[in-house]
């Protein structure tokens, strides 16, 4: 069904939706309200505080109109139960001829200067003795053009009359679980009769979205229980003498984690296993460890990173730990002549490890006896590539590493076919990173240490939301900051890092950072993957209110790896209450699986995963507001699902066609 067949939605106004990334009426349910005008209730002035947008019953005493200031205006002074107040309109002269003297209703938000004198700007009105207009809640949206709040209204009651809405969910469940119906749910968000209304729809809706989504995890991911094929021979003495060669002692959390994995590859299954640890928690040596199993049982193991730079670290790290062992790496810039050998020394089973990017997952990349893939920073990784790499051997082990701390109740779900292994504790030499609030009169001393700082040999990342400036200039971008910073320490060598750069070029930039030909870099969030850069000891985020707040801890993981002490600060863009409450979590939180407990119920399940700005992952969700218990339901309802008592080929069908790309998404 085409909008054009909805009335009142002219070729004009197609096209504005159209702008709104609205182009089927499936698509039109799916725009949620941004916000609700609550009219249910009449409230007093007295009892509303600053800021509050409300209903109120006045007498209009009065109205003056002022076509000559700098900002026309039309103003009424009112009275209600003896408080004086004004309520003014900026630039709607036709104000003046709708209020005459007698009982309005306003709704509006309130100014309440000191608690002491009221005013209203641009209120809604209308007499108070005709037939109510302004009652109940009213949905607000986001317009584009000639689009008003009345047409997106009207034109979203006829879609949900005419949609047939079906759910994937088996009926029985549905009773069960005391589910209303899709159609009731999308009315009870577009036309509610209360708040409530609101929640359970929102609730309803969301609820589907996760299912279909969890279904298509467990569809893609397959079965767990694969029979184990590789035979490992390495014992807990080789380990031990591996960990030896490590110029420290692993930690209690290293070592849980190795024996985990030594007990994976050796039990009757294949291992699929999820390595989770803080930012400096030492996943990378516990991976070396399981490569070391792999090998040392004379199978080979491969390692896959997100960046070149990344992936040429883990590889320094295993040419040192392993040196008796044939290591390649291979990556983009790899030439033709170097691959074809590689790639034919790989085949005959030459080389032992392989490290590298997404080039090892290609095709003619074969592997003579490949036992065990290592990914690292999984989070950049689809589903697809994860899985590719670990189908070029029979009966692979596959140890996923995370690089963002994720609630355990959350990994449960989105990686319900891996077995979780946390990392607690940190390594005793590491220091902690002191996180200060840096007001914005205090800026330009930390400019003043940071050229200290550079001259010392210490190196700083700028981190900002955005590549480019705009005309609302209330967000910092690294082209003006890289600008201002260079006016600001002509003597510091900076360098200049963002996403719409080339592979080729970033991965340059990052090179010559580390090898300190810079001193500062300025980026975006581009650097949140994990590159040691041991003399990096300051890291400042502009508009840090802006970022999640597990994003925050990841970047302020980046300083801290060596041996000095090392700060982060923090430049928030917006003073308001919640800013100031979620920076203060991180400034006193160092912990990033209790930081991403905070996260997780600030944001919400969809915005934690990344999932709402990718947009590829329950886009159909958003402005929806509901709780995580939400998305533990959906994972209940699809596991008794896929129990086998139902129809599950039908339920994967369903599911896969909802998230046909699912396999190529990252979980950010």
């Amino acid at each position: 069904m085409e909008l054009t067949d909805l009335k009142f939605i002219s070729d004009k106004r197609e096209k504005d939706f159209h702008k709104l990334n609205i182009t089927t009426v499936t698509e039109l349910v799916k725009h949620f309200p941004r916000d609700y005008l609550d009219m249910t209730h009449v409230t007093l002035l007295r009892d509303a505080y600053h800021n509050d947008v409300m209903l109120t019953v006045c007498d209009v005493l009065g109205v003056e109109v002022n076509r000559y200031a700098r900002r026309p205006y039309v103003k009424a002074i009112c009275t209600q139960g003896g408080y004086m107040f004004d309520a003014i309109w900026f630039n709607q002269p036709y104000v003046a001829g709708k209020l005459k003297n007698g009982r309005y209703l306003f709704y509006g938000r309130v100014q309440n200067k000191y608690g002491m004198t009221y005013s209203m700007t641009n209120p809604s009105f209308e007499p108070a003795d005709e037939g109510r207009r302004l009652k109940g809640l009213i949905p607000v949206y986001s317009l584009s053009g000639s689009l008003t709040q009345g047409i997106v209204r009207y034109a979203i009651s006829q879609a949900i009359g005419k949609i047939i809405f079906n759910t994937a969910i088996p009926e029985q469940l549905c009773r069960k679980y005391s589910l209303i119906s899709l159609k009731e749910a999308y009315r009870r968000v577009h036309s509610p009769d209360s708040m409530e209304d609101v929640r359970s729809g929102s609730e309803r809706i969301a609820l589907e979205e996760y299912f279909l989504l969890i279904s298509a995890f467990k569809v893609i991911k397959g079965g767990r229980d694969e029979a184990r094929l590789n035979e490992y021979t390495v014992t807990e003495q080789d380990l031990q003498t591996f960990a030896a060669r490590f110029p420290f002692e692993f930690t209690e959390g290293q070592k849980n984690a190795v024996s985990e994995i030594f007990k994976s590859v050796t039990s009757p299954h294949k291992m699929n296993l999820l390595l989770q640890g803080d930012v400096g928690s030492g996943k990378t040596a516990v991976a070396l460890a399981g490569i070391y199993m792999a090998v040392k049982s004379g199978y080979q193991a491969a390692m896959i990173a997100p960046t070149e730079v990344l992936a040429r670290q883990n590889a320094a790290l295993i040419e040192k730990y392993f040196p008796d062992y044939e290591c390649c790496t291979l990556t983009g810039s790899t030439t033709a002549a170097e691959k074809k050998e590689i790639k034919k020394r790989i085949a005959s089973g030459e080389i032992s490890i392989v490290c590298g990017t997404h080039a090892v997952i290609q095709k003619d990349v074969v592997f003579a006896r490949l036992a065990l893939t290592v990914c690292d920073e999984q989070h950049r990784f689809g589903v697809a590539q994860r899985a590719s790499l670990s189908d070029k051997g029979d009966g692979c082990d596959t140890l996923i590493m995370s690089a963002t701390p994720i609630p355990r109740t959350l990994s449960l779900i989105f990686y319900g076919d891996l077995d979780i292994v946390t990392i607690k504790d940190k390594p005793a030499a590491r220091q902690e990173i002191i996180t200060s609030i840096i007001p914005e009169r205090k800026i330009s001393d930390m400019y003043a240490y940071i050229s200290r700082q550079a001259k010392l040999g210490n190196q700083t990342y700028f981190v900002c939301p955005k590549i480019e400036g705009d005309d609302e200039g209330t967000v910092m971008s690294v082209t003006e900051l890289y600008e201002d910073l260079q006016a600001l320490m002509p003597s510091v060598r900076i360098a200049l890092l963002h996403g719409k750069m080339k592979d080729k070029e970033k991965n340059a930039i990052m090179s010559a950072f580390k090898n300190k030909e810079y001193d500062c870099l300025v980026s975006t969030t581009v650097v949140e993957v994990g590159v040691d850069v041991p003399d990096a000891t300051v890291m400042v985020i502009y508009n840090a209110e802006r970022f999640g707040l597990s994003q925050l801890h990841q970047l302020r993981g980046r300083v801290g790896r060596g041996d000095r002490q090392s700060y982060c600060f923090l430049l928030p863009g917006a003073d308001t209450d919640e800013a100031r409450a979620r920076l203060a979590v991180i400034r006193a939180n160092t912990d990033g699986f209790a930081i991403a407990e905070e996260d997780l119920k600030i944001r919400g399940g969809g915005d934690f995963m990344g999932t709402r700005q990718s947009g590829k992952m329950l886009g159909g969700i958003k402005n929806l507001k509901f709780p995580v218990e939400v998305i533990f339901t959906a994972k209940a309802i699809s596991d008794e699902a896929f129990s086998g008592l139902f129809d599950t080929k039908r339920l994967a069908s369903i599911a896969l066609a909802k998230y046909e790309d699912l396999k190529n998404i990252t979980l950010n």
